[in-house]
């Protein structure tokens, strides 16, 4: 099945969705983008994802990240669907601050490898997985996670992910298991001391190792 890689050009495609006809780099514009595929429109796991979604929608334009949805449903399912996702936040009469889009052709599930082999509509078709794929504003995409359709996402982690991207892109660091914004992040291995002293005026710290070896190096962002 075909697919896309990390640091491969993200798709410029076309599609309908509940805010009109997009083109996919225009609606991202000089942003960074979000996009997560969910089985099917009425659906109990993935109404609360989108629900969630949607109460975190602030957190993601903070961070300058354009949202978007897809499933394989019409347009008009979106809509009528959209309503209760608000509903499940108690805001029955918001919209959804993000659009869906409406791929029923298949035709980005296939071209992004997002068919869930194991799911299956009521005609035998795969419906699509869980898929997350960020974007940055050089249109490259930057993560890709893929969940089954059994197991739901946490965007509170996908924010966390986000927030390492981000960082990661301005700075020379990586960031280690379980970090958080505001945490000590690791200098790269391919700095030298000299440069590391000189980039992070704040000090790095080097953790001894029985191996002698000096790569866990740890600073503030």
């Amino acid at each position: 099945m075909p697919g896309i890689l990390l640091g491969d050009e993200f798709p410029n495609f076309e599609a309908n969705t509940t805010i009109g006809r997009i083109k996919f780099h225009d609606f991202l514009g000089s942003s960074w983008g979000i996009l997560f595929s969910h089985p099917k429109d009425f659906t109990p796991v993935c109404t609360t994802e989108l629900a969630r979604a949607a109460k975190l929608s602030g957190e993601f334009k903070k961070r300058d990240v354009k949202m978007i949805a897809l499933s394989v449903d019409s347009v008009e399912d979106h809509c009528s669907w959209s309503k209760d996702v608000m509903a499940l936040n108690t805001e029955p009469d918001s919209p959804l601050p993000y659009p869906i889009i409406a791929d029923d052709k298949r035709h980005l599930s296939v071209q992004l490898g997002m068919l869930d082999p194991d799911e299956l509509d009521k005609d035998g078709i795969p419906l699509t997985a869980r898929c997350v794929f960020v974007i940055g504003p050089d249109k490259k995409l930057k993560l890709s996670i893929l969940y089954p359709a059994t197991t739901g996402r946490n965007f509170d982690e996908l924010l966390r992910v986000i927030d390492s991207l981000q960082l990661t892109a301005q700075k020379k660091v990586a960031t280690p298991v379980d970090w958080k914004p505001g945490d000590k992040v690791m200098v790269i291995p391919s700095l030298s001391d000299a440069e590391a002293a000189a980039l992070f005026p704040s000090g790095v710290t080097t953790k001894p190792m029985p191996s002698g070896k000096s790569y866990l190096r740890y600073t503030q962002p």
